[in-house]
């Protein structure tokens, strides 16, 4: 799959619920609800640069398909990761939660699930 590409977020499911179980600030949260991101996605073979824009802030991170990683929480904490591939899909693993990244025709869909709680990003590739 070709994640490469500026995604414009232009829907996002349970959101607040999912920033609750992963224990993000309730005043981070206040302000991440607020805003649709933009993100950056740069990929050379297994090597990729994520990057989120918002007009609070812009959170990137480099990582590589299989090992080990440290990726910025919402919070700006760092947590560890490992990112798989998958039948087209990135799946990424913490000690928190477990986010799937695919691309489904035109949109990448993001599912992002902490315990029974599932949160549901929707982008579109921005022109």
């Amino acid at each position: 799959m070709d994640f490469n590409g500026t995604w414009k977020v232009y829907s996002e499911e349970n959101l607040d619920e999912f920033l609750k179980a992963v224990g993000v600030p309730e005043m981070v949260a206040k302000m991440r609800l607020d805003v649709k991101p933009v993100i950056e996605i740069k990929q050379n073979g297994k090597d990729f640069t994520y990057t989120m824009k918002t007009p609070v802030f812009t959170r990137g991170n480099s990582l590589t398909i299989g090992k080990e990683s440290e990726i910025p929480a919402a919070d700006g904490r760092k947590i560890k990761c490992i990112v798989k591939e998958h039948n087209g899909k990135l799946i990424f693993e913490t000690e928190k939660f477990t986010s799937v990244k695919e691309i489904q025709g035109d949109e990448l869909i993001e599912t992002s699930t902490a315990g029974s709680v599932s949160f549901i990003s929707r982008s579109k590739r921005a022109c």
